[in-house]
C-alpha cells in the first residue's frame, strides 16, 4: 500500500505491511517483495476480473515470474452467493441507515426544488443516519418525464407539481450495501400513473411471495412480470426484476426470466419491478429480499403506497 496509507493500516492488527512511495521504482520493488514473500512467482493467481486494472495486472505479471493471472470468479462467487449471519447484520443495517435516511429527507421535499437538490440533501442524510462515507452509488432523482428513465441522473430540473418522484438509493455498512426504490407523486398524479403505481406495487407483492427456497431465480422474475404484461404495459418494463447485493450493489444472483438458478437460503437480491412511459413517467418498488429455510423474508419495511409530497 502507499506510504501515505501505511498509519491508517497500522490501526488495524493482524496485517503483515509493505507500503511504497511515489516513484514507480519503489512501487516495483515492493510488489516484488510482496509476492515472494507469499510464494506467487510461477503460480497460478485468480483475481476478481471486475475489480482488477490492467495497470495492476502488468505489476502483477512484473513482479511474478512465471505466475498465470486467471479469473477466480468461479471460486469466489460460490463463497459469496450465500450470506452468514455476521454479513446479514451489516446488511440489515445499511438497509435500516438507508430508511431513515429517506424519512429524514422526505420533510425537505417540495415542488421547485431540482433533482440535483433533492439528490444533495438525500446523500447528507446518508451519512448523517451512519453510512460509509463511500456510498454503493449516488442516488438516483428522477422527477417527471426524468422518471420514464430507469438510470436518470438528478440534474436541474425542478419537481414539479403532478410528477411522479422516483428515489433509487442506498447505504453502505462496513463494506456491505442497501439498494431501494420508492416512487412518490409531488402533489396528485393523474388517474393513468396512479393506476400504473398500482400495477408496480402488485408486481412487486408477486416478485416477493414467489421467492422461497428450490424456486429459481427466474420465477420471481417471471411472477412480477406477468402482473405488469397482464395490465398491458409490458413493453414498458424494461430490465429484469432484480440483482443480488452484498460487498457490490450488482452481484449474483441475476433475477431475469431466463435464470434457472435455485434459490438457496441465505441469497440476497432486489425485487424491483418497473413501468416507464416515455415522456409521461415511470414508477419502480425495490425491495431487498433474503431467501430462508421457509419462504422469502423482505429485509425492506418503508411503506411502497404511492405517497404525496412537497
Amino acid at each position: 500500500l502507499p506510504d501515505l496509507e501505511r498509519a491508517k493500516a497500522e490501526a488495524t492488527q493482524g496485517l503483515d505491511l509493505l507500503s511504497y512511495g511515489e516513484a514507480e521504482v519503489s512501487r516495483l520493488e515492493v510488489m516484488q517483495r510482496a509476492c515472494a514473500r507469499v510464494g506467487l512467482p510461477g503460480r497460478r493467481i485468480g483475481v476478481e476480473p471486475l475489480r482488477f486494472r490492467v495497470y495492476e495486472l502488468r505489476l502483477l505479471e512484473q513482479s511474478s515470474p512465471g505466475s498465470r493471472v486467471v479469473s477466480a470468479e468461479g471460486a469466489l462467487g460460490p463463497l459469496r452467493l450465500t450470506k452468514d449471519e455476521g454479513e446479514m447484520a451489516h446488511i440489515r443495517q445499511a438497509i435500516a441507515i438507508a430508511e431513515g435516511a429517506l424519512a429524514a429527507t422526505l420533510p425537505s421535499i417540495r415542488a421547485g426544488m431540482t433533482e440535483r437538490e433533492l439528490a444533495s440533501e438525500l446523500t447528507l442524510q446518508l451519512l448523517r443516519a451512519g453510512s460509509d462515507p463511500e456510498l454503493p452509488f449516488p442516488p438516483i432523482v428522477a422527477a417527471g418525464p426524468n422518471s420514464a428513465l430507469p438510470h436518470a441522473v438528478p440534474g436541474d430540473r425542478p419537481l414539479a407539481r403532478g410528477d411522479l418522484l422516483i428515489l433509487d438509493w442506498g447505504a453502505s455498512y462496513r463494506g456491505y450495501i442497501s439498494d431501494l426504490t420508492r416512487t412518490f407523486a409531488v402533489g396528485e398524479a393523474d388517474a393513468e400513473l396512479g393506476r400504473v403505481h398500482e400495477i408496480v406495487q402488485q408486481a412487486n407483492a408477486a416478485g416477493r411471495w414467489a421467492v422461497m427456497p428450490e424456486g429459481t431465480c427466474g420465477g420471481v422474475d417471471q411472477a412480477a412480470r406477468a402482473v405488469i404484461a397482464a395490465s398491458g404495459y409490458g413493453d414498458y418494463f424494461t430490465h429484469r426484476t432484480g440483482h443480488g447485493i452484498g460487498l457490490e450493489a450488482h452481484e449474483p444472483p441475476y433475477i431475469r426470466g431466463d435464470n434457472g438458478e435455485r434459490l438457496l437460503p441465505g441469497m440476497v437480491f432486489t425485487v424491483e419491478p418497473g413501468i416507464y412511459l416515455p415522456g409521461r413517467g415511470g414508477v419502480r418498488i425495490e425491495d431487498n429480499m433474503l431467501v430462508t429455510s421457509e419462504g422469502g423474508e423482505s429485509l425492506t419495511s418503508f411503506p411502497r403506497l404511492l405517497k404525496v409530497v412537497g
